[in-house]
């Protein structure tokens, strides 16, 4: 008889969320530069994901749930395909190749998994990955993906270190950002035991059951009230039900660098910059569509790991969720970049992850229409999920090539349409994009904002900090006259220099369009 386990509460929830036009599966794409031996690749994989006893195993119906069972018939050609791209095979094709894959559901009767390598990409090859969310969340995905390179493959301390900080130098920004939930996390699963004893009483349905463990549990009842009745946000054309076709574009990395200077000046963190450049580039494209602006805000979803310290390889979901309004309203990028952080530093003080946590605990022993109907009610006050992941800051390597560009995608659960994915490898930060066709058919116009928003937000700070300085300076001469020599030189030396590589922006121009 197949060995099998019991799928836990959390992953049983996500497995039931597939829907015809948004399935629940996490796309992840690597670039490798050439030259490649496509056969080395892929026996390279295979050996190394097997090691991982879930990828041999299916999610089967038994009494009470779901279980992970081995499969007896288990073939790997089942789940690694060789493919070669039409035309000139470059970007643009590749992005088509994987909206494709993003919105095509995985087999069931199957372990929940695909791996496509696409030979002669540019001059090496590029690896598509399609991981059930029932198998592993984001951070664990990456995970997974770090244990197949030549670096960081059978060695546990170099693995950990990407997780260790975060790219400002604080710490790693979902852990530190959330330590204090600990007891909310342990709670969440004490719930689902406790549920399924619920279960076999009349307590107001599974739904009422539910949230009373929760809030009786991990006593939060604000905050849960909080989540279940929050207005919703702006009515935009990026908000809608999709259709099932699915559209992915990336950006041109940004040196991770620059996005620390802008950290840095500002006193606040880097995934703060990031997100108000995404609000910029939104705004921008709206204004192109020539929708209204004034005033928008969109309601993004944010995974955030719970994980403890050095348990990022291990399988299974183990985030919440926290909801950011992104003011993308305001035109000015600093003013917006001040907005974004005194909102994000509001949600370092809730409990919202832990909250999110524990109802995806519990709603794991609920009847299925009972979790859609309710977790849906969380998902169409939104119009985003957004993930921004730390990523190693070091060049990598799969079978003997140089990982170029990495990137994934979380699913867009319910009938959230859009999903954006910033993820730092190397010293650059990747901005990738997926959404519904019928929402926003060409996810390029969108990214193309990006860049250009981050240019600007980048010559703002460099030019406030310069004129503060001066200013600073100007304050210390006036006090002091003899010492306009040495000040001078200070404030020269004190002042960071624009990147030379990027050409100036006006200071005062619209947003880009």
């Amino acid at each position: 008889m197949a060995r099998g386990e019991r799928m836990s509460p959390v992953d049983t929830t996500w497995l039931r969320m597939d829907r015809p036009n948004n399935p629940m599966v996490i796309v992840g794409v690597i670039k490798l530069a050439g030259p490649v031996d496509p056969r080395e690749l892929a026996a390279t994989l295979a050996e190394r994901l097997l090691v991982y006893r879930r990828f041999g195993q299916k999610a089967v119906r038994v009494a009470g749930g779901m279980s992970w069972v081995d499969d007896a018939r288990f073939d790997i050609t089942r789940h690694i395909h060789h493919v070669r791209l039409p035309g000139a095979a470059g970007d643009a094709e590749l992005e088509q190749f994987v909206g494709e894959l993003a919105a095509t559901p995985l087999d069931h009767s199957i372990p929940l998994w695909q791996y496509h390598i696409v030979e002669g990409f540019e001059g090496g090859a590029a690896v598509v990955v399609r991981i059930h969310h029932a198998i592993a969340d984001g951070i664990a995905l990456i995970g997974v993906m770090l244990s197949l390179t030549d670096d960081l493959h059978g060695l546990d301390e170099p693995a950990a270190d990407w997780t260790a900080r975060s790219e400002d130098g604080k710490g790693d920004w979902w852990s530190s950002l959330f330590a204090p939930l600990g007891r909310v996390v342990k709670m969440g699963t004490k719930l689902s035991a406790r549920m399924a004893k619920a279960s076999n009483h009349n307590g107001g349905g599974p739904a009422a059951q539910a949230l009373g463990l929760v809030k009786d549990g991990a006593g939060i009842v604000g905050e849960l009230a909080g989540l279940l009745f929050m207005a919703n946000d702006s009515r935009t054309p990026l908000k809608g039900v999709p259709h099932g076709k699915k559209k992915v574009a990336w950006a041109e990395p940004l040196p991770l660098s620059e996005v620390k200077t802008i950290a840095h000046a500002r006193g606040c963190s880097v995934n703060d910059v990031l997100m108000s450049c995404v609000a910029g580039a939104i705004n921008a494209y709206l204004a192109e569509l020539g929708e209204p602006t004034h005033g928008v805000e969109i309601r993004a979803l944010i995974p955030v790991n719970l994980r403890a310290p050095g348990r990022h390889r291990e399988l299974g979901n183990e985030f919440g969720i926290v909801t950011l309004v992104l003011p993308v309203g305001i035109d000015e990028p600093l003013a917006r970049l001040a907005e974004v952080q005194k909102r994000m530093d509001a949600l370092k003080r809730s409990q919202q992850a832990g909250v999110t946590y524990g109802l995806l605990a519990v709603l794991g022993y609920t009847p299925k229409l009972a979790q859609d109907a309710l977790f849906g009610i969380l998902l169409y006050r939104a119009t985003a999920v957004m993930t921004n992941v730390p990523g190693p800051q070091m060049p990598l390597k799969i079978a003997g090539a140089e990982i170029s560009q990495l990137m994934f995608w979380v699913p867009q659960s319910g009938d959230i349409g859009i999903g954006v994915s910033i993820l730092s490898y190397n010293g650059k930060v990747q901005f990738g994009l997926i959404t519904d066709a019928e929402l926003v058919p060409e996810p390029r116009r969108v990214i193309a904002h990006f860049g250009p928003q981050f240019e600007r937000l980048l010559y703002l700070t460099l030019l406030d900090y310069a004129e503060r300085a001066e200013d600073l300076a100007n304050a210390e001469h006036a006090a002091h006259p003899k010492s306009r020599h040495r000040r001078r030189s200070t404030t020269a030396a004190a002042t960071p220099a624009a990147p030379r590589s990027r050409r100036k922006p006006a200071a005062t121009s619209a947003p880009e369009a």
